[in-house]
C-alpha cells in the first residue's frame, strides 16, 4: 500500500494534517448508493466493510468519563500516630448520644455539634464520635452535602476514631451526589488493606463498590496497574462491574495494551448480551464499547517507522472497521463512529466507502451535525487523486462556510475573558441549554454541541441537587435552621455551589475553547491545501508528494461495482434514511501517470 507525507501526519491525529494537508468534499452529484440485492426487492442488512483504515484521534475521546486530575490533599498537623482515647462522656454528650440512638435526627444533630465544638468540655475522643454520629445525622435529614463535608474532614485524618467505618458513608453518599462532588476523591485516602476489611458475605455489593471508587482514584492519578488490580475484585454479579470494565478498558489502552483492552469491553458486551440487572441505558453502553473496540484496533493497526512514514496492521484495521460498524444506526454515536470509519477506509485507500460514509453525514437527516473535518478528509483524497480543481473548490466552500462561523464563535467567547469568568459562562451554559442565548444559525447549532456532553451535564445536575437541598433546608423547624449549625449546614451549601458552578463553568469553557481551536486547526489545513493544490497546477509538487499519489491503475479499485451481493442506484439528489450509511462514491485518478 502506497502511503504519501500526507498520511504520515494523519496517522498521528485524524485532526492534524501535515504541511501536505489538503481539504474537500466531492460534490453529490457523484455519489452513489451501493446496496444489498434485496431478495424480495427490499436490501436488507449492511455490506461487509472492505478494507479497513484509520483516523480521528488515536486516543480514545470518553465525554461521558473523562481524565480526571488530582491528588490527596497533605496531612495536617495532628493527623498521624495514635487515635484518641474517649473517656467518661459528659451527661451532654450521653444525652446527646440518646437523642441518636432514638433517631431524632434533628435534636441529636444540634446536641452533638455543641459536643463536636468542644462546648461541652468533652474529651477528643468524645469529640470526634459527636463528628461522626453528627455527620450521620444530617445524612438522615438528607443534608447530604452537609454530612459529607464533615465525612471529609474524618477523612482526612487517619487517627480519628472513625476513620475506617467513614469509608462506608462515603460509598453511600456516592449514590446520592453526582460525581462533580469528587467522592471519588476522598476514597483515595484509604488504601486496599481498609477496603479489604468489608470483604465479608454481607456486605460484598459495599466492598466491590468501593474497590471500584478506589480504582476510579488510582485511574485518575496515572497509577493504571493498581487501578487495574481494584478493578479486577468488581465481581460480575455487582452492578459496578460494567463501569470497573469500563474503566479497565481504557486504563489497558492507556498502557497501550491493546488485548487486554478489547477483551474488557467485550466483556461489557457479553454482560449486557446476557441481561445483566441493574444497568441504565444498556444499548448505549454496548455501542460505546463497540466504538472504544474500534477505536482501541486502529490505535494498534497504525504504527510509524523512523522515517514518520505508517505501518499498517490490514488484520487490526479490518477489526476496527467490523466494530464501528456494530454501532447501531439510531446510536447517539452512529454518526461519530461512520467518520472515524471514513479516516479508516482512507488510510486502506478504500476512497470509495470513505467517500460514501461522509455523504451520509452531510445528508439533510443531520441538521444538527459538526464535521468540519469531514470536507478536510474529502479534499485529501480528491488531492490524492490529483482532481485538482475539485479539491479547491472543496477547501474553497469549507472557508466560505466556516470562516464567519469561527469568527462569530470568538466574538462570544470574548464576551468570557478573566479569572472571574466562570460563573458567567455557567449563566450562559444554562442559557444555551434552555435556548435563551440568543445565538443562532449554525453558531447556535455548534455551541449547543460544544456544551452537550454528558459530564457538563453532571455539572449541571450537581448544581441542581445542591439547590434541592437548600429548598430542604428551608423546611426545616426554625430552631434547626437558624441554630450556629443550621448555619454550618447553610453555608457548607453555599460554599459547595459557589465551587460547583465555578467548575460547570470553567469545564464548559474549557469544551467551547477546544471546539474553536479544533475549527481553526481545519480552516489552517485548508489553507495548505490551497498551497499544495496550486504547487501541484504549477508542476511544483515536491516529488516524494507526487510520487505518493494514486495511479490510475490504482484508482480502479474505487470504482463502485455490483457483486453477487450488491446492486447499484445511481444518486439523484435524494436521500432516504434507510439508505443511510450504504453510499459508495467512484472516485478515478487523473495523475496520468
Amino acid at each position: 500500500m502506497r502511503h504519501s507525507p500526507l498520511r504520515k501526519l494523519l496517522v498521528a491525529s485524524a485532526a492534524t494534517l501535515l504541511s501536505l494537508s489538503i481539504a474537500g468534499s466531492p460534490t453529490t452529484a457523484f455519489a452513489q448508493k451501493a446496496r444489498p440485492k434485496p431478495p424480495a426487492g427490499k436490501p436488507v442488512g449492511k455490506p461487509a466493510g472492505g478494507a479497513p483504515a484509520g483516523g480521528g484521534s488515536q486516543a480514545i475521546e470518553l465525554d461521558e468519563e473523562p481524565h480526571e486530575t488530582g491528588k490527596a490533599a497533605p496531612a495536617k498537623p495532628g493527623d498521624s500516630g495514635p487515635p484518641p482515647v474517649a473517656g467518661q462522656m459528659t451527661e451532654q454528650a450521653a444525652q446527646a448520644k440518646r437523642l441518636f440512638d432514638g433517631e431524632k435526627w434533628a435534636d441529636a444533630a444540634l446536641a452533638l455539634s455543641r459536643v463536636a465544638k468542644g462546648e461541652t468540655g468533652d474529651d477528643e475522643g468524645n469529640k470526634q464520635l459527636a463528628q461522626y454520629h453528627l455527620a450521620i445525622a444530617l445524612y438522615r435529614l438528607k443534608f447530604y452535602q452537609g454530612a459529607y463535608g464533615i465525612f471529609s474532614e474524618i477523612a482526612d485524618k487517619p487517627n480519628h476514631l472513625k476513620f475506617n467505618e467513614t469509608l462506608l458513608w462515603l460509598a453511600k453518599l456516592a449514590t446520592d451526589l453526582p460525581e462533580p462532588a469528587d467522592i471519588v476523591e476522598r476514597v483515595g485516602k484509604y488504601n486496599d488493606a481498609q477496603v479489604e476489611k468489608f470483604n465479608n458475605s454481607n456486605q460484598r455489593e459495599l466492598y466491590w463498590q468501593l474497590n471500584y471508587l478506589l480504582g476510579r482514584y488510582k485511574y485518575r492519578n496515572r497509577q493504571y496497574e493498581p487501578a487495574l488490580g481494584l478493578f479486577s475484585k468488581v465481581d460480575r454479579q455487582s452492578k459496578y462491574y460494567i463501569r470497573s470494565q469500563f474503566f479497565s478498558g481504557i486504563s489497558n489502552v492507556q498502557l497501550r495494551k491493546s488485548v487486554p483492552a478489547v477483551q474488557s469491553f467485550q466483556r461489557i458486551v457479553g454482560a449486557i448480551d446476557e441481561g445483566m440487572e441493574g444497568l441504565e441505558d444498556e444499548d448505549r453502553m454496548r455501542d460505546l464499547a463497540f466504538l472504544s473496540m474500534a477505536r482501541t484496533y486502529y490505535s494498534a493497526s497504525v504504527r510509524l517507522d523512523d522515517q514518520n512514514a505508517p505501518t499498517i496492521d490490514s488484520s487490526k484495521l479490518s477489526a476496527a472497521v467490523k466494530y464501528w460498524n456494530k454501532v447501531d444506526v439510531a446510536s447517539e454515536y452512529w454518526l461519530d463512529a461512520l467518520f472515524e470509519e471514513s479516516w479508516a477506509y482512507f488510510m486502506a485507500g478504500d476512497y470509495a466507502h470513505a467517500l460514501g460514509n461522509i455523504h451520509t453525514i452531510q445528508s439533510p437527516y443531520f441538521p444538527n451535525s459538526f464535521y468540519p473535518e469531514a470536507d478536510i478528509l474529502k479534499a485529501v483524497i480528491y488531492f490524492a487523486n490529483c482532481q485538482y480543481d475539485d479539491a479547491e473548490t472543496i477547501v474553497a466552500k469549507f472557508q466560505t462556510k466556516y470562516q464567519p462561523i469561527y469568527n462569530d464563535l470568538n466574538k462570544v467567547l470574548d464576551r468570557f475573558k478573566g479569572d472571574e469568568a466562570d460563573e458567567p459562562f455557567y449563566k450562559f451554559l444554562k442559557d444555551v441549554r434552555d435556548d435563551k442565548a440568543g445565538l443562532t444559525g449554525p453558531t447556535k447549532i455548534i455551541v449547543k454541541n460544544a456544551l452537550s456532553d454528558r459530564q457538563l451535564l453532571r455539572h449541571l445536575q450537581y448544581v441542581q441537587v445542591l439547590d434541592d437541598e437548600s429548598k430542604r433546608f428551608t423546611k426545616a423547624p426554625p430552631s434547626f435552621r437558624e441554630s450556629a449549625l443550621g448555619n454550618d449546614v447553610k453555608d457548607a451549601l453555599q460554599l459547595a455551589r459557589d465551587i460547583a458552578v465555578r467548575n460547570a463553568g470553567q469545564l464548559a469553557r474549557e469544551r467551547y475553547q477546544r471546539n474553536l481551536d479544533e475549527l481553526n486547526e481545519h480552516l489552517r489545513d485548508s489553507a495548505k491545501i490551497l498551497i499544495d493544490v496550486t504547487a501541484a497546477k504549477r508542476g511544483q509538487l515536491e516529488s516524494a508528494i507526487a510520487g505518493s499519489q494514486v495511479t490510475v491503475k490504482e484508482s480502479e479499485r474505487n470504482i463502485v461495482k455490483p457483486d453477487e451481493e450488491h446492486v447499484i442506484w445511481p444518486f439523484d439528489g435524494e436521500y432516504w434514511r434507510d439508505e443511510l450509511g450504504f453510499y459508495r462514491q467512484t472516485i478515478t485518478s487523473k495523475c496520468g501517470r
